[in-house]
């Protein structure tokens, strides 16, 4: 068998290193743009939008192994199984539904980020007591 110059196996891009039970181990980032109103003096009733799209990032093969027919892969066509990317997106728009495909392909939840910034208010020519939130959020996932 060839080696690679650290004196492991040196692996074709159809080959994968896998973990227990036989999967890849790994990472997939699932992230999204959010937007929120929140009314005079912070109200309780802020105003949530949908999300408009789940980014996925990580390993080709991983991100299809877990989302399959529901990756978009139009952004970055013809990527390699074991090169990464970001430009993937899920066709569908519920967060729930994106962790419950990664539970059941055993991946857990490493880490998340959030972000948020005040896209306008009255002096930007927005609502005049409402304050519109944009915020992006990312979800690391690892199986072992």
């Amino acid at each position: 068998a060839s080696r690679s110059p650290s004196g492991g196996p040196l692996l074709t891009p159809s080959q994968s290193l896998d973990g227990a039970g036989g999967r890849r181990s790994g990472y997939i980032t699932i992230g999204y743009r959010g937007s929120y109103t929140i009314g005079r003096e912070a109200q309780a009733d802020a105003k949530f939008r949908r999300v408009a799209r789940i980014t996925v990032c990580g390993k080709t093969a991983l991100a299809k192994e877990v989302f399959g027919e529901t990756l978009n892969e139009s952004r970055d066509p013809d990527r390699p199984p074991e090169r990464y990317t970001a430009r993937y997106y899920l066709k569908f728009n519920f967060l729930e539904q994106a962790f419950d495909r990664l539970s059941e392909a055993g991946f857990r939840m490493a880490a998340c980020s959030s972000t948020g910034t005040c896209a306008f208010g009255p002096e930007q020519g927005g609502p005049a007591e409402d304050k519109i939130w944009t915020s992006y959020t990312e979800y690391v996932f690892c199986r072992d």
